[in-house]
């Protein structure tokens, strides 16, 4: 059986689509096969991979799922993929415990705002109650700015599991996403660390 990471966050915009398409680039690029599960409404991720396959790659598995459906979904995709990644709707609701329930980890990401940690007592909370391990993903994150200090001091408080690498603020994130690609395929850059470092942390901690 694969191993399933979820997404997941209460907030919008805090970059979960993002961090589901750069790790599954990454790791497709190490040599793993991978599934997608998009179970948003929105249906980003899903675009994305569209994006993807109109420009000739069609290197991963991809599926939608809603509701009760996840949970059948995830074990299927798990049966014939090393790893499925899921990307889930900005909301803690009972439709994210079935996805909760069939995951090996939980990946939260917190954008660099105040809003974005206080969002994370909701989900957190859940991952605890259904006995998946969660770790806090700082996205968007700018070194060195008051801002980002105090989204440490936050979960410093909350004694979070978080991620020790994280991703910058950086336009090649976002203009990776738009053509159905990761950064990896963008060409070496700061951000080429960031994210091996990272598929490399949570493959770690499965």
């Amino acid at each position: 059986m694969g191993q399933v990471i979820t997404v997941a966050q209460q907030k919008g915009g805090s970059g979960k689509t993002t961090l589901v398409a750069n790790l599954a680039v990454a790791l497709v690029q190490e040599g793993r096969s991978v599934a997608l599960l998009d179970t948003d409404p929105q249906g980003s991720l899903g675009r994305w991979f569209m994006t993807r396959i109109e420009s000739g790659e069609p290197d991963m598995e991809f599926s939608t799922a809603s509701a009760w459906g996840v949970g059948y979904e995830m074990k299927k995709l798990a049966r014939s993929c090393d790893v499925v990644l899921v990307d889930t709707p900005p909301k803690v609701d009972s439709d994210l415990r079935p996805a909760l329930r069939e995951s090996d980890i939980v990946l939260v990401p917190v954008a660099t705002s105040a809003v974005d940690v206080w969002a994370l007592d909701s989900i957190l909370d859940l991952t605890e109650r259904v006995g998946v391990p969660a770790m806090v993903v700082l996205n968007r994150y700018k070194a060195g700015t008051h801002v980002s200090e105090e989204v440490e001091g936050m979960l410093a408080e909350r004694e979070v599991r978080r991620a020790a690498t994280v991703l910058g603020n950086r336009v090649v994130y976002a203009e990776a996403l738009g053509q159905g690609r990761g950064v990896l395929e963008k060409g070496r850059g700061a951000w080429t660390a960031e994210v091996e470092a990272l598929r490399d942390e949570v493959m770690s901690a499965l």
